[in-house]
């Protein structure tokens, strides 16, 4: 099996690469070629593994970039690549061009191949609903978006719904919860400081806070990011209908219950590192987001999720050896 990551460079898509390179299996295939695309090379090394492992860098905008990617006609193809929120709402034309415009590009390659029909994961956003919201938002509320991020991605679910029904892909579209907790750097997406209060204080180092602690947003570990990507690529899509984009399991949490966790299992010493800084700006964005869902549809198809938020820092800890001092 051939799989393509596109978007590798990025968090979750070098977390997914490494996954298939360490393991070499996706569900009960094994996987043989793995092409890793990014606009930077993405930060991976076959090592030991028996894929064989293919670094590419460019523009996922640029036409003849993804003909030739799909040129190489991979069974899977994980789009993830994108301009994240905070970004596509301060350089409207990136946005659009990336996130709208490599998309249908992508899809367009995939129809140009004659006889191809691969899967396609295509991760979303929970950006694609708009206030007044529902509480909680139920499979069937309507995707309205308040953002040119939600915007671009929810035309891109469109694309992808058309595209599937036509057959000319058998496509599922991930709505994705904030992921929480990032490791690393942070981002320039408007929830990157979601991740930044637990991550910063962790490390010892100080975070800044723009929003109220009465602020409750959807948000899912990098764990169960991975998850529901493994679990889209290999599921029987047949029983989605035309319906394909889902929305993902997750926590709806306030950042005041996110901080309580973080001192329960960290200590008092890492909230003190937390410092309330109001941001006109992410304010704005955050509140045109969703707080809470019901995803009945993607439990009711397999996806899972965390089941607590002080889970979620544990495992940060865990994985990225951060040490609290207490909990």
């Amino acid at each position: 099996m051939k799989v393509l990551v596109i978007g590798a460079a990025g968090m979750v898509g070098r977390m997914l690469a490494r996954h298939l390179l360490d393991s070499g299996k996706l569900g009960d295939s094994t996987v043989t070629d793995l092409t890793a695309f990014d606009v930077v090379p993405a930060d991976l090394d076959a090592g030991s593994s028996a894929v064989r492992l293919s670094i590419r860098e460019g523009d996922i905008a640029d036409p003849a970039t993804v003909d030739q990617l799909i040129g190489d006609r991979p069974d899977v193809i994980f789009h993830l690549a994108a301009v994240v929120s905070g970004e596509a709402e301060a350089d409207f034309d990136k946005g659009y061009r990336i996130n709208l415009d490599g998309t249908r590009l992508l899809f367009e390659a995939i129809r140009a191949q004659p006889d191809y029909h691969p899967r396609v994961v295509y991760t979303s956003s929970v950006a694609v609903f708009g206030a007044p919201f529902e509480d909680p938002i139920t499979d069937t509320y309507i995707t309205a978006p308040m953002t040119s991020y939600g915007t671009q991605k929810m035309i891109g679910e469109l694309l992808l719904n058309d595209y599937s029904r036509r057959g000319i892909f058998d496509g599922i579209g991930l709505r994705l919860p904030t992921i929480v907790v990032r490791p690393g750097k942070p981002n320039k997406a408007a929830s990157g400081f979601f991740s930044g209060i637990i991550r910063e204080p962790l490390a010892g180092q100080e975070a800044i806070l723009p929003v109220e602690d009465n602020v409750r947003h959807w948000v899912a570990s990098p764990a169960s990011a991975l998850g529901f990507l493994l679990h889209a690529a290999t599921m029987d899509l047949a029983p989605l209908g035309a319906r394909r984009c889902l929305n993902m399991p997750g926590l709806s949490v306030t950042v005041g219950e996110m901080l309580a966790a973080l001192e329960d299992v960290a200590g008092p010493q890492t909230t003190a590192l937390v410092r309330r800084e109001p941001d006109e700006t992410i304010r704005g964005i955050v509140a045109g987001w969703p707080r809470d869902f019901d995803p009945a549809r993607a439990m009711q198809h397999g996806f899972v999720a965390d089941a607590s938020f002080h889970d979620i820092i544990r495992a940060h800890i865990r994985d990225t050896g951060a040490r609290p001092e207490s909990g």
